[in-house]
């Protein structure tokens, strides 16, 4: 199962002191001095006062320490807060990022050891073959069915096993076959593999595994087939050719051999991948792009050519819930007109598809298409969407009432911090009102959705209220002294000084009014998002 996407750095300590995630040592060590003489114990005699300054001190110092600290720095910009406390700063000094990531991730995998050992990790799947032309001649809707199950159990440290069936029909024939695979790590850059399948397709073979190098990795295996003697050799290697992208090739030597060379690529927003395969009797090419959409959306397009097929495919998906997604798919081929609904669950998968027309007319397949996309688009408009806006409200207020505490105690934090920065902060503002200089009449920051039912409703509710934040008097403090204000890109804005983060987990903006010799100009910014002003380009 796929964990939760945790989302870009939030880079706080940066944020704290106000600078950009490439300041220099210098610039880093100027803002600590700017940020001592604001919140130095020393300088208040109030207890309370002097409190809230030395709270607020201790975090500049923290920061400060880390991000001059060469090594801590790395780790930081790598892992955050979790990889200086994952025990990296106490192991060997270590200079390259590799380096850092290699170590890091070490001790992430030595920590979820008891996790993960005798943990069962079960999938399967269940295809249904459907035909519409077959059901209108009173033969029956279904042609043939499948299913799949597998379970994979991580028995030691270095030792796992997966023990597997099938089962498939088709009209008054079926077969089976039952597979048993042990896994073994033989080094921490090799694993082999040794296999058993009985029933339909019955063989043994082994498998060897190794990381050639940092990005190289090359597999051979050997099978032979219980029922005729036959032996298939397979060698195959792969690359990594960047960050999110890699290729490989391989070779298969037996009854039918044959040579494919195939590329992946994946990211945050796309998925491709395309494969030239040419054996003894046949050769194909086949590709597909999925795009992400939205964060519960995507777009999917393949295709198939070779000497035995010939298709195109389109379609999209949609995840229903944190583990769940149904993605419905068009087709069309020289099989025919055709489509296929599933539905992910975590490791489960059913499969439906659909055989609707044995020929290629034209009009009938655009109908097959236009259809169904027709009633989908009318089922998300009236019944769908509001469903959803409907749950996401009251998961909100679920995570409302989950994190008032933390959101209470956060903004007590912030209002402390404000209180040392008014009077320095009002000073600031004077001095631009009097040369016409930039000042923040107002500035609001918190969950996006908040505002834009704010500009529908033109109301602040109290539950609008209750997910924004005032920080005009902090974005006041941090205007320089030649009229400008710059938040850098790539920093949460939730960890600037006297602000804080109204409603966790909930994408956030920071709206900015503000007036700048005699103009008035307002902006709206997302929470990571590079804020420069003044500029003519936010001019009401």
């Amino acid at each position: 199962m796929k964990e939760a996407d945790p989302g870009p750095p939030t880079r706080e300590l940066y944020a704290l002191l106000h600078v950009s995630p490439e300041a220099s040592d210098e610039e880093i060590r100027k803002a600590y001095r700017q940020w001592a003489q604001v919140y130095h114990p020393d300088k208040y005699q109030a207890p309370q006062m002097k409190d809230i300054a030395t709270e607020n001190f201790q975090r500049i110092c923290e920061a400060y320490e880390i991000l001059t600290d060469e090594h801590k720095r790395q780790i930081y910009d790598i892992y955050g807060m979790e990889g200086l406390t994952s025990g990296l700063e106490l192991g060997p000094k270590l200079n390259k990022v590799d380096e850092i990531k290699q170590e890091f991730e070490r001790l992430q995998r030595r920590k979820q050891q008891e996790k993960v050992l005798a943990h069962v990790r079960p999938s399967g799947t269940i295809l249904a073959n459907l035909s519409l032309p077959q059901f209108l001649d009173g033969d029956g809707i279904m042609t043939g069915m499948a299913m799949s199950s597998e379970v994979q159990s991580q028995i030691s440290k270095r030792n796992a096993i997966s023990i597997g069936g099938n089962l498939a029909v088709t009209g008054n024939s079926g077969g089976g076959a039952a597979t048993a695979v042990f896994r073994h790590q033989t080094s921490s850059v090799s694993s082999i593999e040794f296999m058993a399948s009985a029933g339909l397709r019955a063989l043994i073979g082994v498998q060897t595994s190794r990381h050639l190098s940092r990005h190289s990795t090359a597999t051979i295996g050997l099978a032979m087939s219980l029922k005729d003697g036959s032996i298939n050799l397979s060698n195959a290697w792969t690359r990594q050719l960047s960050e999110t992208s890699n290729g490989n090739i391989q070779l298969t030597f037996g009854l039918e051999s044959s040579v494919s060379v195939g590329w992946q690529k994946k990211d945050e927003k796309v998925s491709a991948a395309g494969e030239l395969k040419f054996g003894t009797s046949s050769f194909g090419a086949s590709a597909h792009y999925t795009r992400r959409l939205s964060s519960k959306s995507h777009g999917r397009i393949a295709g198939r050519v070779g000497s035995t097929a010939l298709e195109i495919e389109v379609g999209g998906g949609r995840k229903i819930s944190d583990f769940s997604t149904v993605r419905m798919l068009y087709s069309i081929g020289i099989q025919g007109v055709s489509w296929r609904l599933e539905l992910h669950r975590g490791g489960q998968k059913l499969i439906i598809p659909i055989l609707v027309s044995n020929n290629l007319n034209a009009m009938f397949a655009t109908g097959a298409f236009a259809i169904p996309t027709s009633l989908y688009f009318l089922l998300k408009t009236f019944i769908l969407k509001p469903y959803y806006l409907r749950r996401e409200n009251q998961k909100a207020l679920e995570n409302s009432e989950k994190t008032s505490a933390q959101v209470q105690e956060a903004r007590a934090a912030a209002d402390k911090a404000q209180q040392l920065l008014e009077n320095v902060a009002t000073r600031k503002r004077n001095k631009q009102l009097e040369k016409g200089g930039l000042v923040i009449t107002k500035a609001v920051y918190g969950n996006r959705r908040a505002f834009k039912r704010r500009d529908e409703t033109k109301v602040l509710s109290d539950e609008i209220a209750s997910q924004v934040m005032d920080v005009t008097l902090p974005l006041n403090f941090l205007v320089n002294d030649s009229g400008h204000l710059k938040l850098h890109e790539g920093v949460r804005k939730s960890g600037i000084m006297g602000f804080c983060d109204p409603c966790p987990g909930e994408p956030k903006q920071l709206h900015v009014e503000y007036t700048n010799r005699g103009e008035r100009y307002e902006v709206v910014v997302d929470d990571y998002e590079e804020l420069v002003i003044p500029q003519e380009a936010h001019r009401i």
